[in-house]
């Protein structure tokens, strides 16, 4: 744990560092060299998405008749599944000029699948804390069970508190979420939907190895949008697990990765992640989708 705490503060120090040197610098998009894009059916519209990107900052300082100093730089937050608490209790304090207790070890935790139980100590103590949390949502939470927990971790249903993620798989989303969508609204509960399309879609190969396809995550993506747009909801966010690194954990994406790739360059020790290229790839499958939607959308 001590270890473990030691990387996480050098690679936020690391982040900050390059979060304020630059690094998420919206002056210059075209620098964001991504060679890769080529193999992708989205070419074109990624191009096409840097050189508005370019043209709105252009514009904006035009009108400010200044440089966009925000524009430089970005807000960065972290987030981890709370799951030893002796450790989030150790990290849990007080702040100044603030009531209530907090936890200082992430910005925003959250509740696994298999520690959800409202009666739990994950619940109790997420209960006690004034950070905004998460919880994941699986196939098998049935409404009632859904709502008892938003009562007891957002009794004020304040905006913003709860965040709820639903991580189905492609082949039940389509079933398992639109009951609880339809429990939570009837019920006028304010909670924030995001889509985990990572952990219901792992799968483990006849050698062993665990992996999960590309397709599959992308699909369950594509339905979320499609399941919340039927049922008068939102999704709000996207939970992946990536790396920048040029890995190759799982099947599919924009260079076809197949079962025999995986032995190129498979370094996770725990669960398979998008490669940069992949990684990119459902981020322009979201902004797709996300300009779809408000395109359908009413005005008004």
């Amino acid at each position: 744990l001590l270890q473990g705490h030691m990387h996480s503060a050098l690679t936020l120090n690391f982040i900050r560092a390059l979060t304020e040197g630059g690094f998420a610098d919206l002056h210059h998009p075209e620098y964001w060299d991504l060679a890769w894009v080529e193999h992708s059916q989205h070419a074109a519209e990624y191009r096409r998405i840097v050189a508005e990107i370019g043209d709105a900052v252009r514009f904006m300082e035009t009108l400010a008749g200044a440089p966009v100093a925000s524009f430089s730089r970005a807000e960065f937050y972290t987030s981890h599944e709370a799951l030893l608490l002796h450790a989030e209790q150790a990290l849990t304090r007080q702040v100044p000029r603030q009531w209530g207790w907090f936890n200082l070890s992430t910005h925003l935790p959250w509740i696994g699948m298999r520690t959800a139980a409202p009666g739990g100590a994950h619940a109790e103590y997420f209960r006690g804390i004034r950070n905004p949390i998460a919880v994941k949502v699986g196939p098998e939470v049935k409404p009632y069970e859904l709502l008892h927990l938003i009562d007891l971790l957002n009794p004020d249903d304040i905006p913003g508190r709860l965040t709820l993620i639903h991580r189905m798989g492609a082949t039940r989303i389509a079933s398992a979420l639109p009951p609880l969508l339809q429990a939570v609204c009837e019920a006028d509960r304010r909670v924030l939907w995001v889509c985990d399309p990572m952990h219901g879609n792992g799968e483990t190969l006849p050698n062993g190895v665990k992996t999960r396809r590309f397709a599959n995550i992308r699909s369950e993506i594509e339905q979320s949008f499609d399941v919340h747009a039927a049922n008068g909801t939102r999704l709000g966010g996207v939970h992946l697990e990536l790396t920048g690194e040029n890995v190759t954990e799982c099947l599919g994406g924009a260079r076809a990765l197949n079962e025999q790739d995986l032995t190129r360059a498979y370094r996770s020790t725990v669960d398979p992640r998008l490669n940069y290229e992949q990684s990119l790839e459902l981020a322009l499958t979201v902004v797709h989708r996300v300009r779809q939607n408000s395109a359908a959308a009413p005005a008004g």
